[in-house]
């Protein structure tokens, strides 16, 4: 058996590369404030595999995406052993693009941080008035750049990704600036309002993206999973305080709330966090998750 190791590893991903392909496996580490935690959380990375798979399904009539497979029988027999199971994603190599392209549907977080000390977020002015948790007028796009590990990625303004694109692509810049805007605001609209018909409020997210060899925008990397979105129950949802969550947001909230953690959660808030993840799967698919 041919073995593999991985040629990046992310927070919580690891990059393999197939050849023609890539094959990409969801750990069970967790991350928060971008400090990756010293516990691991069983069944995790399925949850976001198999949630980003179900999510590429139901947008690619928006934009193609990069999955080719989730199937682990039809990847090479390094990764049929059962630590892979469930966590791997065969995909098309694409060139990453350089910004991280978040979407904001209700106010909350550091956009609500900023909202009440000058009534923007990320340089874009709100409705005075707005209560925390309120669903926006419309959503916004607040783009980042991406930061390396132990960094913070950095709000940027859509003009400044503009500048960003154009730096590495000349001539480009601004057609996949505004390409980057126009899918993900295409993408959030289409699955908020897919999710909120299954009881889940997306109150933000962030979507990646690529290009392919012809130079085609592809969408890349995890696409609205728990890790890279806030989850909100619809059911008891009410603007004025914060929401309860389905995604890391209760293991931030145990160590914010926590000094001397170590990054280290305890036992029982990791169970709880797992039963948080499978919960939206659950809700949102339709189904259980069998792995």
């Amino acid at each position: 058996m041919k073995e593999y190791t991985p040629v990046k590893e992310g927070k919580v991903r690891e990059i393999y590369d197939n050849g023609d392909s890539l094959i990409m496996v969801a750990t069970d580490r967790i991350s928060c404030f971008d400090v990756i935690l010293n516990n691991t959380v069983s069944k995790k990375g399925a949850v976001l595999t198999q949630m980003s798979k179900f999510w590429f399904d139901h947008t690619e009539d928006i934009v193609p995406n990069h999955m080719i497979t989730v199937d682990n029988n039809e990847m090479p027999e390094f990764f049929r052993q059962p630590q892979f199971a469930g966590k791997a994603m065969m995909c098309r190599k694409l060139r990453m693009l350089p910004i991280e392209c978040i979407v904001r549907g209700y106010i909350t977080g550091s956009g609500w941080k900023s909202y009440k000390q000058n009534g923007t977020v990320c340089g874009i002015t709100l409705p005075e008035g707005l209560k925390e948790s309120d669903k926006l007028p419309e959503p916004i796009y607040t783009p980042s750049t991406k930061a390396e590990i132990g960094d913070h990625d950095e709000n940027i303004s859509f003009e400044k990704s503009i500048e960003v694109l154009e730096k590495e692509f000349p001539g480009k810049g601004l057609e996949y600036a505004e390409k980057l805007r126009d899918y993900t605001i295409a993408l959030y609209k289409k699955c908020a309002e897919y999710a909120l018909l299954r009881g889940i409020i997306i109150a933000d997210t962030k979507f990646e993206f690529g290009l392919d060899e012809d130079g085609n925008v592809v969408l890349g990397d995890e696409m609205l999973t728990p890790d890279s979105s806030r989850f909100w129950p619809a059911e008891g949802y009410e603007p004025g305080h914060g929401q309860p969550s389905f995604d890391k947001q209760f293991a931030r909230d145990w160590l914010t709330s926590h000094e001397g953690h170590n990054w280290t959660l305890p036992d029982e808030i990791v169970s709880r966090t797992i039963d948080k993840y499978l919960q939206a799967y659950e809700l949102i698919t339709g189904t259980l998750l069998n792995i």
